[in-house]
């Protein structure tokens, strides 16, 4: 992990209009658009990573999902409401710069076990 990572404190935080993403901006001048199914998908949850190794729950049906909420968690993190009810991930500072700067790899990783297992980034039903 990059020293970035470890002294990264955002200086804003901003939901876009349709919901559909998050733009984070640290004091070190970078700032990451983080889309809201990125975050859904990889949320750091225990209802997502799992309690343990090889317990991570790939996460179907999140294409259209939106930010409902942003609370602060103390001075390290956010916590994250999405509109499907979601909202036990513990966003922190460093793990929003994380899927700043990783989130296309993270979210190409996810895409492939989507893939794997036969699943789909669509709800059921849902057209494109």
């Amino acid at each position: 992990m990059s020293e970035a990572y470890d002294q990264a404190w955002p200086s804003e935080l901003r939901v876009s209009k349709d919901k559909r993403q998050l733009t984070v901006s640290f004091d070190d001048g970078a700032s990451f658009t983080i889309p809201a199914e990125t975050m859904r998908v990889l949320s750091p949850s225990a209802e997502v990573q799992g309690h343990g190794p090889g317990q991570k729950v790939t996460v179907p049906g999140k294409r259209m999902v939106e930010i409902r909420n942003v609370v602060p968690a103390g001075n390290y993190a956010v916590r994250i409401t999405f509109d499907d009810g979601h909202d036990s991930g513990i966003f922190t500072w460093r793990y929003l710069r994380e899927l700043g700067e990783k989130g296309d790899e993270l979210f190409a990783a996810y895409e492939t076990e989507l893939a794997a297992k036969g699943m789909s980034r669509d709800a059921p039903g849902m057209a494109r």
